[in-house]
Parts: C-alpha cells; structure tokens; sequence
C-alpha cells in the first residue's frame, strides 16, 4: 500500500494526467484535500473507475464535487485524501425527443440540459434554487417546486452508469421508462450525497415545456389557515402543479399555486382555484419575488430541512413558532408545503449561526416530530455549526442504510461520514 503522500503518480496514470496536489480553494468543510482529479473526455468513466480503484487500494477517502453548490450539505467528512470533479462529465450522450427521454453525463450542468432540451420543446421537470449539475442533482435528491405534479428526482432516474468505490463499472435501467430488470441503482444514490457510487451518466424522464401557466396567490393568516388551503387545493380537481409557501419569521405569510397546461384551461383552473383559495386570492401569470428562490445560508445563518405528512402541515408551523419562540430568534419557513417538505431559515444577518441557538431549535422540532410525522435535519450551515450539533439527528430505516453502505463501499472510501448515521 503507498500512503497519502505518494499517490499523485498513480492517481496520474488513472485519471489519464488529470490530477494534481490540493489547496485551500480545494477545501471541503476546512478539510484541505492533498489532491484533486478531474477525468474528462470519451473515456471519463473509465478513468472514474481507476481512480476508485487506486483510491480504495490505498485506503483514500474521496469526496465527489460537480459544480460545488451542495458541498455545504450533510455532516463534515471525517476525512479527505481526493477531491474527484465531474466537471468533465458533462457529454450530452443522447436526447430521444419521441420518447421523452435524454442520456447526460453526470457533470453536465442543469442550466445546460435544459437549454439543449428547449429546442425540442421540453424540459426536466425539476427547478431547484441552486444551479448545479445532474449528478448533483441526484446525489442531493433536491427538487424544486415542480415536485408536486412530476414528482420526485428518484421518478424522473431511469437509468444510470454508477463507479462503486471498489472501482467496478455498474450499470441500471436504461432509455425506456418501462424498465423492470436488475437493481435500480440509480434510485438507491438518489439523495445519498456521494457515500454509494459515482455517477458518470444518467437517463432522465423528460416532460414537454406547458403551454401556458398562471400563479394564483392568498394571504395566509395562521398555521391552520395555511394547512386548510393546502389541504383544499390536494383535494380539489384543479389538479395544481406547485403549491409553495411562503412564512417569514416576521412579516406576512403567503400560499401560492402554479396550475399549468394549454391556455384555455390554465386560465379556467386558475379561476377555480381563487374561488377556492378565497378572500384576497389573486391570479397573475407571473411568480411571486420569492418563488423558487432559496433560504440560503448566506442570509441566514443556518437552514433546516423539515419533513412532514401533508395533512400534518399546522402541526409543524406551530413546532416551528413555538421554537421561534422559545429561543427568541425568528425562523423562516419556505417551501413545497402540498408535498411535505418545508426549509426554515434561522434568523438574518448571521444571528442563526450560534451553535447552541441551532441545537436548541433542532431539540424543539425533533421533539415534536412524532406529532408530524417527519424528521427535522440541517440542510445548510457553516462548518463549525454542523461540526458541533448532530446533523441528521434520528432517521428511520438507519440499520439498512448501515447494511447498503458496507456492501457497496466496506471500506468507507465515498464521503466518510458525511450522511446519516455516520455513514
């Protein structure tokens, strides 16, 4: 076995010539890697592979990074010997238009899918606030607003060519939607931030771009006023395509629905759905400023992410004002409130990032999670805070996620540590 220290020739010969010694601008979480590869061209995955295999020879710990937008998200890595970029991974392989399908490589950022795919007239039916790539985008399993009528990242992967950490080339599904042999590999790394495989490319379920689409938005005057609206638009046959939430810490809250489709009928939907929604609902056909538009870090102090059951939504914002409360720091709520999953900013101007204030915030809502049925995790937080509270806090399901971990990577070369449990 050579150590840390020596590996820049061998990962050289693996990646192809594309690596080189870490530094500062190479840190993930404080941890500065001693190197960096970045495989690119024809042979990426190929090049993937040997590095995984160089990296799990030597004992190496690997944190993948496309586009460096999520690298905040999860627990600190317990270690960091090699940072590998997708960014070379980024070949649009195939778009079969007739079929509503496209096969990218991992590194190809979303920004530059989509324009590929508006010429066809379709998109991928996702809108996160954060631009990154498409393996991040599986890595980190964050949707946006258009989860509610495409569903989630796992629905839209059909197919995926995935490195395991031993080095060894997988593949699952393929360019139909319809695909029933095999493992389904590329849904078990959806949302496993790294610690299971790397991906090289995907197949993706596209959706043609609507027609026409109209916003309709209601003020909303408590916790449950906003879950009685929410509830109202799940249940009525308006069929919405988002339904997003807006709550700030101070200042008025507000519930919006996107209803899209052909013109006519967005335009009768969105009449429905103002009768529907009631005093002060008003249709625009345009967004609101804060639709799809991130509770980032940098103004507040730390983000969490709340998961619920959909009909326990006043539940949650009560344990959230109850928190607010107790603490005396305002705490936003924004998020796909029809689909149970909401973030919540602590305070501005960086008051939230005191890690007692963010321990006891996540003890009242943990505390109260049997009454939603979720979980409460930190989403986004500046390292000392995530190195000093416990990030994912109780998650069910752990032994499996345990049993899956050890079987695809024993040795613990992905991202040490940087998911749940440990793992």
């Amino acid at each position: 076995m050579t150590t840390v220290t020596d590996a820049l020739p061998r990962l050289l010969e693996a990646s192809g010539g594309h690596a080189r010694e870490g530094g500062v601008a190479d840190a993930v979480d404080g941890l500065v890697p001693p190197y960096v590869v970045a495989p690119t061209g024809p042979r990426a995955t190929e090049a993937v592979a040997a590095v995984l295999r160089t990296a799990h020879a030597d004992g190496l710990a690997v944190v993948v990074r496309g586009a460096g937008t999520k690298l905040g998200w999860g627990a600190p890595p317990r270690r960091l010997d090699v940072v590998l970029e997708t960014g070379g991974l980024d070949e649009l392989v195939e778009h079969a238009a007739g079929d509503l399908v496209v096969v990218t490589g991992a590194g190809r950022r979303l920004e530059d899918l989509q324009r590929d795919l508006a010429g066809a007239g379709q998109c991928l039916a996702v809108d996160p606030a954060r631009q990154g790539t498409v393996g991040g985008l599986v890595a980190s399993a964050d949707a946006g607003p258009a989860r509610l009528g495409r569903g989630p990242v796992r629905d839209l992967v059909i197919g995926a060519t995935v490195v395991r950490a031993d080095g060894v080339v997988a593949r699952s599904g393929g360019k139909v939607v319809k695909n029933v042999a095999g493992y389904d590999l590329g849904k078990l790394l959806t949302g496993s931030f790294g610690t299971l495989g790397v991906l090289t490319r995907v197949a993706l379920r596209l959706h043609p771009v609507a027609e026409a689409g109209a916003w309709v938005t209601v003020p909303v005057a408590s916790a449950r006023h906003a879950s009685a609206l929410v509830q109202g638009v799940l249940h009525a046959q308006v069929v919405a395509d988002a339904a997003e939430l807006d709550r700030p810490g101070e200042g008025r809250a507000q519930l919006a629905v996107r209803l899209d489709g052909i013109a006519p009928g967005v335009a009768a939907r969105a009449e429905q759905t103002a009768a529907l929604l009631g005093t002060g609902a008003q249709v625009s056909d345009t967004a609101p400023a804060w639709w799809g538009r991130d509770l980032d870090a940098a103004a507040h102090g730390v983000t969490l992410k709340a998961s619920y059951e959909p009909a326990s939504l006043a539940v949650l914002l009560e344990a959230v004002d109850d928190a607010s409360a107790a603490v005396g720091l305002p705490l936003d709520v924004r998020g796909s409130a029809a689909v149970g999953t909401l973030t919540v900013g602590l305070g501005g101007s960086g008051h939230g990032s005191d890690p007692a204030q963010v321990a006891a915030v996540l003890a009242a809502l943990r505390g109260a999670a049997d009454r939603f049925g979720g979980a409460v995790v930190v989403r986004d937080a500046p390292a000392a805070v995530r190195a000093a509270v416990d990030v994912w806090g109780p998650v069910r399901g752990l032994d499996l996620m345990r049993r899956v971990k050890e079987r695809l990577d024993p040795t613990g070369v992905l991202a040490p540590g940087r998911f749940v449990g440990g793992i």
